[in-house]
């Protein structure tokens, strides 16, 4: 099914490139950020971060360079690489607020943080967890006040562990 969906991508994005009103330079940097979710997908990082660099080089649309900042700060997640990821994932909001997938996956990197800061017994790695819990509940807030039918996993935490607000 993957290998379908990606040749669908492919086609269409190959359409896209000839009829739509774009200079080379955008044409290039799409073709650059297509070979990047291409690698992405197919768990070749080092090339995906390549073609990604190489978009974000010639991509002069806040709004495209958003995704493909978005899609780096991925891969350094799945990478284990939580800072270059965290400051990919801001970048990419800074030009596009309206990203809930970035600020969901804040969320999670900060989660995961308080989850292994809570594993520690001492005082002071207690007390970061629940700065690092808050911080994720920040942040996932963000994301369902965006896409407020995305995130019942979220939305659930949020409500038992009492940090969901009315507005929410």
């Amino acid at each position: 099914m993957g290998n379908f969906i990606d040749k669908t991508f492919t086609v269409i994005a190959d359409i896209l490139l000839k009829v739509l009103p774009a200079s080379k330079k955008e044409k290039q940097a799409f073709s650059y950020y297509r070979a990047g979710m291409a690698a992405q997908t197919k768990g070749r990082y080092s090339e995906a971060l390549e073609n990604y660099y190489e978009a974000l080089s010639l991509e002069e649309d806040p709004y495209d360079r958003s995704y493909t900042l978005y899609n780096i700060g991925l891969i350094y997640g799945n990478t284990g690489r939580y800072t270059q990821s965290l400051e990919f994932y801001h970048q990419a909001l800074g030009l596009n607020p309206n990203l809930p997938q970035a600020l969901y996956n804040i969320g999670v990197i900060y989660h995961m943080q308080a989850t292994r800061a809570e594993s520690f017994t001492e005082e002071e790695y207690i007390s970061l967890a629940e700065k690092l819990f808050d911080k994720a509940a920040e942040y996932w807030r963000q994301a369902l006040k965006l896409a407020p039918d995305n995130y019942a996993g979220v939305r659930n935490w949020l409500k038992i562990t009492g940090r969901l607000d009315d507005s929410d």
